[in-house]
């Protein structure tokens, strides 16, 4: 789905413990990628293709300016200016009559914008917990399989270094909630940003595999993979996720805004 390293783990990562931690980083975004996007098969959201061009721009200068403001360091936003933004951008779905778990879609040419909110209303909470839920059960589901595979392959050997590796694989232990700062989001109402990108990512795995969905209904007709014959790069788009969360009116809030460009050279 996303790049692929020129190396193996092993090259990049000789000591275990970073070895290990070059896995959690690969489920724990793989899984984030997957909760985001599920919702078409997982909880009927829809993928609506009405959202506002100037409310989309709107979205996309907002986002950026929260980029910009925050540390590189650290994802929680730091100025007043910046939570006030943020706050407002939470506050869409009222402000701009945008349902709650739908993916609101803006199309240009090559280029694709998707917009989802979580929380806010009388389902907000349970749309909320239902992402950290499935977060945890696919990062849970990916670390579970991949330690029973490398145990399995590699056990055999009793080098120190391989043995380090899988033990150190056996004491991953993170809860994703934990990850995303949900409870000091609660605790001190603080706005959060983080983001996740991609070079090339696979539009077929993000329309067929995640979202239960026609890549046509993604990025449009035109910018579709051919139904037959597609090419690699017929299949890969740029990617980037933003994940913004914080708590207003009480409710704890989230927006995923995802954007994508076909990476083809006449775009």
């Amino acid at each position: 789905m996303f790049d692929e390293p020129d190396e193996s783990p092993s090259e990049r990562a000789i000591d275990p413990l970073d070895r290990a931690k070059d896995k959690f980083d690969e489920f724990r975004m793989h899984a984030e990628f997957a909760a985001v996007f599920e919702g078409t098969r997982k909880f009927e959201a829809q993928i609506d293709s009405t959202l506002d061009a100037n409310v989309a721009r709107e979205i996309q200068r907002t986002i950026g300016r929260l980029e910009k403001a925050r540390s590189p360091e650290h994802p929680i936003l730091p100025t007043p200016a910046s939570v006030d933004e943020a706050r407002a951008l939470l506050d869409f779905p009222k402000t701009k009559d945008i349902s709650t778990n739908d993916y609101h879609v803006h199309r240009r040419p090559g280029e694709v914008m998707i917009l989802r909110f979580l929380g806010g209303g009388q389902a907000g909470g349970e749309q909320v917990n239902s992402f950290y839920e499935r977060f945890q059960a696919h990062f849970d589901a990916a670390l579970g399989a991949y330690r029973e595979e490398e145990r399995q392959a590699n056990a055999w050997k009793q080098d120190a270094k391989t043995l380090a590796y899988l033990d150190a694989l056996d004491k991953i232990d993170v809860k994703m909630a934990d990850r995303y700062l949900r409870d000091t989001i609660k605790k001190h109402k603080v706005f959060v940003l983080s983001t996740q990108a991609a070079d090339e990512l696979d539009i077929l795995h993000l329309a067929d595999y995640v979202m239960g969905a026609t890549a046509a209904e993604i990025v449009g007709e035109a910018s579709a993979p051919p139904e037959d014959g597609a090419t690699e790069q017929d299949r890969a788009w740029f990617f980037k996720l933003f994940s913004l969360r914080g708590v207003d009116d009480d409710e704890e809030r989230m927006c995923f805004f995802a954007y994508l460009q076909k990476t083809d050279e006449e775009f």
